[in-house]
């Protein structure tokens, strides 16, 4: 188990100095994003003031020392996923990672091909298939949800037909936080010849990666939500699909030459889907926070934060008039509303304890019909968190009828 005291002291946002409302803070929204270890804070550091060049593009010293620390961290970030180096595509963010794998899965498919979406899918993961929708004239399917808002086998079943292409689905969702049975999922899949794209941007930080084990054919995540800068993300996708696909943007580093004719010729991957200058001094941050959570071990992380969560459910439910909507989840997300309180003013109520929480529709606007609720509070945890720390945002809860003062202090 971790020692959480000493993994605190890792982190300048938790060292008691910084406060909400003249209160200590409690931060509980690490779904959103996480705070970085000091670790990451000195990598950024060290690019900047040591090795400050380019990559791939100086025939000097300076140059290569900034290429061997990129690809080193491609390498590192490889062996975070048990997969190649060259299948590891750096981005800035699970974002631009999902955009072009639905660019270029979306070039070759034919019009009436169908996707497969769920309801509870992050705009990210929603929004650029339906732009390749649009432009190619493809269907979008939804897998329909448990009543516990899950995915499993049978539910996907249910949605396949022959024309059915692609799956694109979160393997922890960023509001119901139920961790899928994403190796099966995609064994059914390729049973019929589905490609399987999979939005980890919620599970990367909070359970094992395994590629290979899974079998999944695209892995997109963000580095912010990881203990990693904002701006960095990754693509893993398998070698041989990558080698096919068109990359989203052009630019240089990714091409090998081009000529007044129009003719050129692309680089392999990674680097074909890595137009323009990196973010080098990002990619830094995100191996070593990469290099820090797997010094924790992740199996720790998950463990902690299940227990977590376990233990913020109990004390949920001790809480006058309140819904949860995924007390089974066990990935770090508690979704709740009480009862006549708008979400907002819950949240609202618990800034005003120090208490950072996320209140609204959480860029997954389709879910709302299935949860029947305009707006949902999502207190999220990390592996830093404690129970000391649950049991005051328990106790401010418990005061959620009286938000008007936070608005009249």
């Amino acid at each position: 188990m971790l020692n959480v005291k000493k993994v605190r002291k890792d982190f300048v946002m938790l060292d008691g100095k910084h406060k909400m409302q003249g209160k200590p803070l409690i931060y509980l929204d690490n779904a959103a994003t996480t705070f970085k270890p000091k670790v990451v804070l000195e990598a950024i550091t060290k690019y900047h003031n040591e090795i400050t060049a380019n990559p791939h593009r100086g025939d000097y010293d300076l140059s290569h020392q900034a290429s061997d620390a990129y690809e080193g961290a491609r390498k590192t970030l490889a062996k975070f996923m048990n997969c190649e180096p060259r299948e590891v595509i750096f981005t800035s963010g699970a974002s631009q990672s999902l955009n072009i794998v639905a660019y270029a899965l979306g070039e070759n498919l034919k019009k009436g091909d169908e996707i497969l979406l769920t309801e509870a899918e992050h705009g990210s993961n929603v929004l650029p298939w339906y732009k390749v929708a649009e432009d190619k004239g493809l269907v979008i399917k939804f897998i329909p949800l448990t009543k516990e808002g899950k995915v499993t086998v049978k539910e996907l079943k249910s949605v396949i037909t022959k024309r059915t292409k692609v799956m694109s689905i979160a393997h922890v969702t960023n509001v119901l936080g139920h961790v899928l049975d994403i190796k099966a999922l995609t064994k059914e899949a390729h049973k019929h010849g589905i490609i399987v794209a999979v939005d980890g941007a919620q599970s990367v930080p909070r359970i094992k990666t395994d590629v290979k084990d899974w079998d999944i054919d695209f892995l997109s995540y963000s580095g912010h939500k990881l203990c990693a800068p904002t701006g960095t993300g990754v693509l893993y996708g398998k070698y041989e699909m990558l080698d096919k696909l068109k990359p989203l943007m052009m630019g240089g580093g990714m091409n090998t030459r081009f000529d007044t004719c129009g003719d050129y010729m692309l680089q392999k991957p990674p680097l074909k889907f890595e137009a323009g200058t990196p973010n080098v001094e990002g990619v830094m941050g995100l191996e070593a926070a990469v290099k820090y959570m797997m010094n924790l071990g992740m199996d720790n992380i998950q463990k902690q934060e299940e227990m977590l969560m376990a233990y913020a459910v109990k004390r949920l439910k001790e809480v006058k008039d309140v819904v949860i909507y995924n007390e089974t989840a066990t990935a770090g997300v508690l979704t709740f509303n009480i009862k006549d309180i708008f979400a907002q003013d819950v949240a609202t109520h618990l800034n005003s304890y120090g208490i950072a929480v996320r209140a609204g529709q959480h860029c997954a606007k389709i879910l709302l019909d299935f949860l029947k609720a305009p707006a949902t509070v999502r207190m999220s945890v990390a592996f830093y968190n404690t129970k000391e720390e649950i049991d005051k945002f328990i106790e401010a809860t418990k005061k959620a009828g009286d938000y008007l003062d936070a608005y009249f202090k």
